[in-house]
């Protein structure tokens, strides 16, 4: 009795170690992003509700322009004052040019004296300065401008990559913040499989190594990847958390569900 008895338990012992272990996770994606404006503004539409699947470049919402409007105006009123000063100079420079030309040839003929020509040329000089300065100013005024109408582009917020929108906080009406969150948008192309094993199975898995995914509710059953583990326990648990990265080539899968995974 005692030999069926051991080779019976080496019988289920075999079995347990063929079946592997498995691991309770759940599908996540790896590509998050929390999608905020550039600009302050009141929202003034919303193109998007939670759960709508986007394409990068889709329009997600706008803001008003209330506040780019007034820098350009601004700016514009900075480029005419600019322009008026250097028609200004340049008016003077001919003038003044002018009037050092002709005082030369009277001062030839002795008729003027040279203070009055050393005067002059140097009004010349100062006026040729102020001529060169005042372009920078419009070239700079001109240069602000174009950075000011680049602004608007930023009102216009828009999906940086395809993913379906998993949060939303932002409504019509609302003042849209710089640095706080309006949307998030999870990628669906990016997914993988979350999960926590024990510091006791640590030797059972390797970066790399193929495991078994189960995603009961859409009935797929698949192979992934062990792609990380997380180097940082946790202290209630002493547990590790790994990722699992798989190809997706289904288009029911969305983060959050429930999955398994079996590591033999």
């Amino acid at each position: 009795m005692k030999k069926p008895l051991l080779l019976l338990l080496l019988g289920i012992a075999a079995s347990l170690m063929a079946e592997g272990i498995t691991l309770s996770g759940a599908v996540i994606s790896d590509n998050k992003k929390m999608i905020t404006s550039r600009f302050m503004g009141f929202v003034t539409d919303v193109k998007v509700s939670e759960g709508d699947e986007v394409k990068k470049g889709d329009l997600l919402y706008t803001i008003d322009s209330k506040e780019i409007d007034s820098a350009l105006i601004q700016v514009e009123l900075a480029i005419s004052q600019a322009q008026l000063s250097l028609q200004m100079y340049q008016n003077q420079y001919t003038n003044v040019k002018l009037n050092l030309e002709r005082h030369r040839r009277l001062l030839e003929k002795d008729m003027v004296s040279k203070f009055e020509v050393e005067n002059l040329a140097l009004a010349e000089e100062n006026l040729a300065h102020m001529i060169i300065i005042s372009k920078k100013q419009v070239a700079q005024a001109q240069a602000q401008r174009e950075e000011v109408k680049n602004q608007y582009r930023y009102l216009n917020i828009t999906a940086p990559n395809d993913g379906v929108i998993v949060s939303k906080n932002v409504n019509v009406g609302e003042m849209a913040m710089p640095g706080m969150p309006a949307l998030e948008l999870s990628d669906l192309s990016d997914l993988k499989i979350s999960a926590e094993i024990s510091e006791d199975n640590l030797s059972l898995i390797q970066e790399g190594k193929k495991v078994v995914i189960n995603i009961p509710s859409r009935n797929i059953k698949t192979i992934g990847t062990i792609s990380a583990i997380i180097p940082s326990s946790n202290p209630m648990t002493h547990s590790f958390k790994i990722k699992i990265s798989f190809k997706n080539v289904y288009k029911s899968i969305y983060p959050g569900m429930y999955a398994t995974i079996v590591i033999e």
